[in-house]
């Protein structure tokens, strides 16, 4: 059991040494602490970046309206193309019969 009259008895060498050990302990824990904190504050900034970014601004605005006109724009030329395609076909057609017509026509006179 342990009184008020209990005695303890340690050389100076063994203090200086533990309180080294408590020093050292205290410092290392502070600079976990400290290295933590910096990274949540890191970590708060650079959520707030990402939002601010996120958050479209009227220049983001505008340009996504003008890639919506050029989508538009594109479809409307892709069918152009696709209907020049099929008028082709079909006046190659039409020259293969008139020139037809005009070999029957020339062969008839």
């Amino acid at each position: 059991m342990i009184t008020e009259q209990t005695k303890i008895t340690t050389d100076f060498k063994t203090l200086g040494l533990t309180i080294f050990a408590v020093a050292i302990s205290v410092w290392a824990y502070f600079g976990i602490v400290e290295r933590l904190n910096r990274l949540e504050t890191a970590d708060t900034l650079f959520q707030a970046d990402l939002l601010k970014k996120a958050e479209q601004e009227p220049k983001n605005l505008e340009m996504l309206m003008l890639i919506e006109h050029l989508a538009g724009e594109v479809e409307s030329i892709e069918k152009e193309i696709n209907a020049s395609r099929y008028n082709k076909v079909n006046i190659d057609h039409i020259k293969e019969q008139l020139d037809m017509l005009q070999k029957k026509l020339n062969g008839d006179h």
